[in-house]
């Protein structure tokens, strides 16, 4: 079997969630705040994601880090291209840890606009999915965002992350659209319903052949989206934790049959910089052990 029938069987099949390690730009500031590192300890963006780095290969080494519990993890570009323990990223999360690679592939978020950020238009998307292809990673990741039940936005976010889920599919990947519904979305409710019925006319446009993984928030109403995750042109549903604790994201998740998680903040909750190696090791596991116990429901 090829590198990529492998990962697909994984992720089809295995128990265990997605760690997201894709904070890139605006965001990493504030990721490495939490991991207890201020901006002074960097002064130009190469030491920032220098620093990032650093973090991340933590996390992914450590012996908590496994595809005992994990599937897959999510990267930006510049940990796509950058190496751990000797070996390009993508390379040591499959051959070390057995845990399969995307890439986040979305230039940010457009302007709102009818109660929704789409995606920024994205150039080199073409050439970033090549060298992905390259690098053996096995799917990719963009996200879009919705703020207000409206159905007309809604619609725009789930046709252009379906339109560039083609892109993706054609270059050999496998694409995780994730429209996120802001969780302080007034009538968050509504706008799932619209975002679920969105979804559906999109998925069954698809061929057979044409397979997709969807990144959502965790719904109002429990089991909204079960049925999706029946879907045959469905490979996974995954919950990001949208600003919820932990405890609060795994809560929700556990009430969420078959929906299994794609954390990032809530994963690294309680990890820090100052933590000797068996503290945080220690605390990643206990972090990993109950986001798992959370997706296996």
């Amino acid at each position: 079997m090829s590198t990529f029938d492998d990962q697909l069987k994984k992720i089809k099949n295995d128990k265990g969630f997605i760690a997201a390690l894709d904070q890139s730009g605006g965001s990493t500031p504030k990721a490495l705040k939490l991991y207890g590192v201020s901006e002074d300890a960097w002064t130009d963006e190469k030491g920032m994601y220098d620093v990032v780095h650093a973090m991340r290969t933590r996390i992914v080494a450590s012996p908590a880090f496994s595809g005992k519990r994990l599937i897959g993890a999510i990267l930006f570009e510049n940990t796509m291209d950058r190496d751990i323990a000797g070996k390009p990223t993508p390379t040591y999360l499959w051959e070390v840890k057995n845990v399969v690679p995307f890439l986040k592939v979305d230039k940010g978020l457009a302007d709102e606009k009818d109660g929704v950020q789409v995606m920024k238009p994205n150039p080199g998307l073409d050439a970033l999915l090549k060298k992905a292809k390259a690098k053996h990673v096995f799917g990719t990741k963009m996200r879009s965002v919705i703020k207000q039940a409206n159905a007309a936005g809604i619609d725009a976010v789930v046709k252009q992350q379906f339109e560039v889920g083609k892109q993706i599919l054609s270059a050999g990947l496998i694409p995780i659209i994730e429209p996120e519904v802001d969780i302080k979305t007034p009538n968050k409710d509504k706008a799932e319903d619209l975002l679920k019925a969105a979804l559906l006319k999109e998925l069954n446009a698809l061929k057979p052949d044409q397979r997709v993984m969807l990144k959502l928030t965790i719904p109002t109403k429990d089991d909204l989206y079960a049925d999706l995750t029946k879907h045959k042109n469905v490979l996974r549903l995954v919950a990001l934790s949208g600003g919820y604790s932990r405890a609060e994201a795994n809560e929700r998740l556990a009430r969420n049959h078959g929906m299994t998680a794609s954390f990032s903040r809530a994963l690294a909750e309680g990890l820090t910089a100052q933590q000797s190696d068996a503290e945080f090791d220690k605390a990643l596991d206990a972090s990993i052990e109950s986001i798992y116990r959370a997706s296996i429901t």
